[in-house]
């Protein structure tokens, strides 16, 4: 998963933390955690993941308590390949599993690719503020 940061990081020139304790902590381990799903491709390589947690109170995305907050993070190598479509699908059995309303993507205004797979997993703009874009899904 760390691999799958740096790849992006690499492709976009888009800094975030990649190491494997950040991934650990983030990811894996989050007390919030409802589900994190990962990609692996025909050679047992991480190729993506998403995560699905359950936003607590005063979260730093600003999601209302008890939403959902979604996070994609997929490979150069593996984009048009149906993996985010793949992932999405068990995200969305796995919130509509521990009754989640709403989804929550925080995505930065300069990532086109990922506000366009949002969309085409049908999350709409409910929010937009300078450089971020909020946009929500609603379950069931």
């Amino acid at each position: 998963m760390s691999r799958v940061l740096r790849e992006i990081i690499a492709h976009t020139g888009r800094e975030r933390p990649n190491d494997e304790a950040f991934v650990a902590r983030q990811y894996i381990t989050n007390p919030a955690s409802i589900r994190c799903t990962v990609a692996i491709d025909d050679g047992g390589v991480a190729v993506g993941f998403q995560s699905l947690i359950r936003a607590e109170a005063g979260n730093r995305y600003d999601v209302p308590a008890g939403w959902g907050i979604i996070g994609t993070h997929i490979s150069p190598r593996a984009h048009r390949q149906g993996v985010g479509s793949a992932l999405f699908r068990s995200s969305r059995e796995a919130a509509e599993e521990a009754g989640l309303e709403k989804i929550d993507a925080y995505i930065g205004a300069d990532n086109p690719s990922g506000i366009g797979y949002y969309e085409a997993m049908g999350f709409r703009t409910y929010r937009a503020q300078e450089g971020i874009v909020q946009k929500v899904y609603t379950v069931g």
